[in-house]
């Protein structure tokens, strides 16, 4: 037997050699396609949000907080290089007393030297009815002067897991003296 492994080497070792790098090659794999289905995904729907964000700077603690500022924030006609972090409430109406379906979190910056824009990253965390524990994940410019802006949703989690769609946003109240606000949101996302 001894001999025949002996004679038969130069043909078992390439045969053993190409085996283990063919498995290798198939083990581990980077990606693979998969079918909606079997990540237990049904058919995609369009979903419209309606609610209400309030950016309140007055309260204890504020909603609203500037962590950062560049050397020229302070004498820039735009604030460029502030940035805030923000925790606020999302109301079904106008009214901050109003019944509060979740946060707003996130972060700003002022991102444009000349008009007032805003890069917005921003969560919006539901902890209401069958939305409750869901996100939608906000990433965009907010030209803060115009009557609507848009921005793009980017992704979600719980229902609105593989989230795709966009928000429209207008002021609904703003005090320049204080920096409170209230924003209306129009949210429109394609989930599944």
């Amino acid at each position: 037997m001894a001999q025949i492994f002996q004679n038969q080497k130069h043909i078992i070792i390439p045969i053993l050699l190409f085996t283990l790098v063919i498995q290798a090659q198939y083990s581990h794999q980077f990606s693979k396609k998969l079918s909606p289905k079997s990540l237990g995904l049904k058919k995609q729907k369009l979903t419209h949000l309606h609610f209400y964000y309030h950016d309140i700077r007055t309260t204890s603690p504020p909603h609203v907080v500037q962590v950062a500022e560049a050397a020229t924030t302070n004498t820039s006609k735009t604030g460029f290089g502030g940035v805030s972090v923000l925790d606020g409430p999302l109301t079904v109406g106008p009214e901050l007393t109003s019944k509060i379906v979740g946060r707003a979190q996130g972060m700003t910056a002022s991102a444009d030297l000349n008009d007032f824009g805003f890069l917005f990253v921003i969560n919006y965390i539901f902890t209401d009815g069958k939305y409750n524990g869901s996100t939608l994940s906000v990433l965009g410019r907010n030209q803060v002067l115009l009557p609507v802006r848009e921005m793009p949703i980017v992704g979600g989690t719980g229902v609105f897991r593989f989230a795709r769609g966009y928000v429209l946003t207008n002021t609904r109240f703003f005090n320049v003296s204080s920096g409170d606000g209230a924003f209306e949101y129009n949210v429109y996302v394609l989930h599944y």
